[in-house]
């Protein structure tokens, strides 16, 4: 089960503009189970960077967060103006960018860290929901 709550007035039709909606739960449950319970908050510079400065001692604005709560439930806080910022810097859609780091996040939730792994696997994901080159 994914619960999505939006803290920004216009960050939400920018999910589902540009190419069509993100399957976000779908995207979750392939990549952390049925069972699990995902809380997704979209939002902006300064609730990414308060919840960074809060839970991890950063004070830069993050793109995404991701908590573990247990094992079969977690976060994650999705950085909107800090996503659109690099997809515009790489030239790439924005839908494809806020996508990629939902995946990222979701990774880091069942439990893998940065590696070659990971990347693998995001490419993978990415490439099945047709969310990627």
């Amino acid at each position: 089960m994914i619960d999505i709550k939006c803290t920004l007035r216009a960050a939400c039709p920018t999910l589902t503009q540009r190419g069509g909606r993100i399957p976000f739960a779908e995207i979750a449950r392939s990549i952390l189970g049925a069972s699990y319970e995902l809380s997704l908050v979209i939002c902006g510079d300064a609730l990414a960077r308060r919840m960074n400065i809060e839970y991890r001692q950063k004070s830069y604005f993050p793109n995404v967060l991701s908590f573990p709560l247990t094992k079969t439930e977690g976060e994650i806080f999705l950085n909107i103006r800090k996503a659109e910022r690099e997809a515009h810097q790489g030239a790439m859609p924005v839908r494809e960018r806020i996508a990629y780091l939902f995946v990222h996040g979701c990774f880091h939730l069942k439990g893998l860290d940065h590696s070659d792994t990971m990347e693998r696997e995001e490419v993978r994901i990415m490439r099945k929901f047709g969310l990627g080159s």
